[in-house]
């Protein structure tokens, strides 16, 4: 990752040592998307280990660059829940972990972005939001009015203008506590991304290189959502 700048030195080792200062082993840490630049199976494992390994419970959702991911998760389903213990894939799905509902998916550029091709991205967008949609429906199962919700994107539901995409209103619909997501990596980008709270959910930019490869509190032990996020 060093090729994209001097801040990405030696990041494994930054990353390992302030995930190992922070977190517990009951912890649930959340990583949404871009964990592996692995193009299929063997090449991402290593990384996945290596996640694996540290501290806490892990949920992961897929970013535009793990192109592993199906690879991973048909081999997830082949040899049962052990593997790659302590890690959760979801995409269009939900899970319960600590009394928290959580689901997401990777999502997309939207048709009112500036840069979005219908010839290439209306497939794709158009597929994400109905994974959102599966998502959400089954955290609202899950959750069964107990638990809150939280929802893990790669893309941000926002336009760079903290206009609101079709994915922020679905969240916003749903109840949700808050969301984590990430892809931005530019620090103009960062100063125009949408956080805190939005119609009643509480959004978190967790690019890692944003959050200076440290993960960030999202909720406390009391249950309280947070000012800043957790490392994706």
């Amino acid at each position: 990752m060093d090729i994209f700048g001097d801040r990405w030195r030696d990041h494994p080792e930054r990353v390992a040592a302030q995930w190992n200062r922070l977190v517990a082993d009951e912890d649930l840490v959340l990583l949404p998307g871009d964990s592996s630049w692995g193009l299929r199976a063997p090449a991402a494992l290593p990384d996945l280990h290596w996640i694996a390994a540290l501290p806490g419970q892990k949920i992961l959702t897929k970013g535009n660059h793990d192109y592993w991911w199906d690879d991973i998760r048909k081999q997830c389903r082949r040899e049962g829940a052990d593997f790659l213990a302590s890690l959760a894939l979801i995409e269009g799905e939900a899970v319960e972990r600590r009394g928290w509902v959580l689901c997401g998916t990777r999502g997309w550029v939207t048709p009112d972005h500036q840069f979005f091709d219908p010839q290439t991205d209306q497939r794709i967008y158009t597929r994400e939001l109905g994974r959102l949609e599966r998502a959400l429906q089954a955290a609202t199962r899950l959750a069964a009015d107990t638990k809150p919700v939280g929802v893990l994107l790669h893309y941000p539901p926002f336009l760079p203008d903290g206009t609101p995409t079709a994915f922020a209103t679905m969240i916003a619909a749903a109840g949700v506590r808050f969301c984590v997501y990430g892809h931005l990596h530019r620090r103009a980008d960062w100063d125009h991304a949408t956080q805190g709270e939005h119609q009643g959910v509480r959004y978190h930019l967790t690019s890692c290189d944003y959050l200076g490869f440290t993960p960030s509190l999202i909720v406390n032990e009391h249950g309280s959502v947070q000012n800043r996020s957790q490392m994706g």
